[in-house]
């Protein structure tokens, strides 16, 4: 009977610990290593709302951790991650569509110095 009740009184507690989740270093981590690489390609915060709001993120979920709210750290973490990424896919998307300009340009001069030489 007692053990009973000390089964019961404990088993909240025993499921609480289970449900905690771990502190999130190696996504911090992650994400702080997608912004080094972004900023490495030249992107600024000032160029790109993308990696701004990665930053931001990255802080909150640095606060978050402090906090010892591993959940959101993690969620923060990963959505700063994700923002970093797609930072440095939109700067290398106008950077691919630069170099297909300066590309088409290039091809139309030398069709037009074609066409005067027939």
């Amino acid at each position: 009977m007692i053990y009973r009740l000390i089964c019961a009184a404990l088993l909240p507690l025993m499921l609480s610990a289970c449900a905690s989740d771990p502190a999130p270093t190696e996504q911090l981590r992650l994400s702080e290593q997608a912004l080094s690489q972004a900023k490495a390609l030249g992107i600024s915060t000032e160029q790109s709302p993308s990696l701004r709001l990665a930053e931001e993120k990255l802080a909150l979920a640095q606060a978050a951790m402090q906090d010892q709210d591993y959940k959101q750290a993690r969620v923060l973490a990963e959505q700063a991650e994700l923002d970093a990424r797609l930072a440095e896919a939109e700067h290398l998307t106008e950077k691919s569509r630069q170099q297909l300009v300066e590309l088409s340009n290039a091809i139309n001069r030398l069709r037009k110095q074609l066409g005067g030489v027939q």
